[in-house]
């Protein structure tokens, strides 16, 4: 089994365990779920700064830990404060060491949209999804199928969520990619071999619909990077490493998005 197919298996694990815990019935009564979504894709559009989308994550399968010191209310804040477009939490806790509880401690004190980074694979999880105050939640082309997608972007968007659906190659986008999407991500990191390069987002902007609001994620270190990916299309960019491996990610932001496109 390859990292994707073991975080998948445990996964199905975990969302089995949720199910037989709390249901969707009371993941409906919970006081986020009737809040007003943040829309993401707005910001992007309409931000005449390159639109960063920070991540908060603590560790990762291919990096092991980026950093468990700081504290994800003070993270996400900060983010905000410094001018990201959104701030990405993982909830994922075998492999990333996320959990429900961040997204929900850093939810009161941000006004940046939340995208729920995880591995979508059940309905269930699109209505834990807006239970715990996200605005934009991650659809993983390579665990789902399009009928899966389209059901997913559906019942998303019915609870007022916007979708972000994440590629990594071409066989991802023929097979997987629906326009009903938000918007599309390219992820510069092979997740079955964790190698990682911007020029699959630049190899991949060629084939994608131009109509379509594009990020690209992952390996993005420099505005020199993002000054590439804008030439070819990308409107906003995920990065969360960059920042992260730093004592204080919210400044380093603020650092980066103060340098001039080159």
């Amino acid at each position: 089994m390859n990292v994707l197919d073991k975080i998948v298996a445990e996964k199905r694990k975990e969302v089995a365990a949720q199910k037989a815990l709390f249901s969707i019935d009371q993941l409906t009564k919970m006081p986020d779920f009737d809040r007003s979504g943040i829309s993401t894709a707005q910001r992007l559009k309409s931000s005449v700064l390159p639109g960063i989308i920070s991540e908060f994550k603590r560790q990762s399968p291919s990096k092991g830990v980026i950093n468990d010191r700081v504290d994800v209310m003070k993270v996400a804040k900060g983010y905000c404060e410094a001018g990201a477009s959104a701030i990405s939490i993982l909830t994922d806790e075998p492999f990333f060491g996320g959990t429900i509880e961040d997204l929900q401690r850093a939810r009161p004190h941000v006004t940046c949209p939340i995208l729920r980074k995880d591995f979508i694979i059940d309905e269930y999880q699109i209505y834990k999804t807006k239970a715990i105050g996200a605005d934009l939640m991650l659809l993983i082309a390579a665990i789902l199928t399009k009928e899966e997608i389209a059901h997913f972007t559906k019942v998303a968007h019915d609870l007022g969520l916007e979708v972000l659906l994440e590629i990594h190659n071409e066989e991802e986008f023929r097979q997987g990619y629906i326009p009903e999407v938000d918007i599309l991500g390219v992820n510069n990191r092979d997740l079955k071999r964790f190698k990682t390069t911007i020029q699959n987002s630049i190899d991949l902007s060629e084939i994608l619909p131009k109509e379509q609001l594009k990020i690209s994620e992952s390996g993005i270190s420099t505005t020199k990077d993002m000054a590439e990916l804008i030439a070819v299309g990308y409107k906003g960019f995920l990065i969360g490493e960059q920042f992260m491996k730093h004592d204080d990610p919210a400044a380093e932001l603020k650092k980066f998005m103060t340098e001039e496109l080159v």
